[in-house]
């Protein structure tokens, strides 16, 4: 059902674009557009753009509490993919979309850039049930020294899109790498400071890469990408096994919980008496909370404070 709705919608977008190049006179194009589809992609972009944010129509598509999993791409996002300069998009299992939206495209100079494709080997693979391996974990934006890599390639793909303003761009990821860097040393810093190296999740944990970066273990009730919301009678007794066994004091969740699982746990613990603690990945983070003021690094700001209670 879900492949009939994208054959149908892609049908839409080329009478849709057939209809536009045919009606009245040809305008120029005024500005470079850039369409991502999850916040992070979208706050590099900004990032890199630094004043020149308001001379580049940027686009971020995921953009109504609506996360990677649960995605629909409409006719009008089809459109923008279709013309834009350039689009970025993470590429993991949850994308399965964009191969239709990146057919026939108006822009035949359209540059597109594949997160995962950039990770290459790098990318984790995700096991399901039993150690068995499935997927390539998608959420590759939540590490640091990802975020470094990815800049790098948006800036050298924006520079040759745009190269009269290439020195800006340069300059001003220059800078953003120096904070990125900043937070990642940050981070280790906390970690090997911290009393514990292990984090118990009472949720799907989409954080996989930032565990790898630091070292830290962590025992989670579904994987990263699971659309469980009710954990089994085995798995909370052996997350609170764990968490009586190493003596930890807090239980973390996601953004989107509704800490029924976390709760469940600590009850079964010993000592009932763990925090809960929530780290937010980033998959619903939409223009309001940009407007607000929340960007990439101010959530994984965040974050590390989150990480630094657990591990203490």
């Amino acid at each position: 059902m879900t492949k009939r709705i994208i054959s149908v919608s892609v049908c839409l977008l080329m009478v849709f674009a057939l209809m536009t190049s045919c009606s009245g006179p040809k305008q120029d194009k005024k500005k470079i557009s850039i369409v991502t589809t999850i916040f992070p992609e979208y706050d590099w972009v900004m990032q890199i753009l630094g004043d020149r944010k308001t001379e580049v129509d940027v686009t971020l598509l995921l953009d109504k509490g609506v996360d990677l999993h649960s995605y629909q791409a409409t006719v009008d996002d089809m459109v923008k993919i279709a013309n834009c300069d350039m689009f970025i998009y993470v590429g993991g299992e949850s994308d399965f979309w964009v191969e239709k939206a990146l057919e026939n495209p108006m822009n035949k100079n359209r540059t597109v850039i594949n997160l995962m494709k950039i990770l290459g080997s790098r990318a984790i693979e995700e096991e399901g049930e039993e150690g068995e391996v499935h997927e390539h974990d998608e959420h590759v934006w939540l590490s640091l020294k990802n975020a470094v890599l990815f800049s790098k390639h948006i800036c050298t793909e924006l520079s040759r899109i745009d190269d009269k303003n290439a020195k800006k761009y340069l300059e001003n990821t220059a800078n953003y790498l120096s904070r990125l860097t900043e937070l990642d040393e940050n981070y280790s810093k906390v970690v090997n400071e911290s009393s514990f190296n292990t984090l118990i999740v009472a949720d799907r944990f989409p954080f996989a890469y930032l565990c790898r970066d630091y070292n830290i273990q962590y025992y989670a009730a579904f994987d990263g990408c699971s659309a469980d919301t009710e954990a089994s009678f085995e798995t909370i007794i052996f997350l609170a096994g764990k968490l009586d066994e190493l003596g930890l004091n807090s239980i973390l969740q996601i953004e989107s919980s509704n800490g029924k699982i976390a709760n469940t746990l600590k009850q079964a613990t010993k000592t009932k008496n763990q925090k809960i603690l929530t780290l937010n990945s980033m998959q619903s983070t939409n223009r309001s909370d940009v407007e607000k003021g929340e960007t990439y690094l101010s959530v994984m700001e965040k974050n590390l404070l989150v990480l630094k209670d657990a591990l203490s």
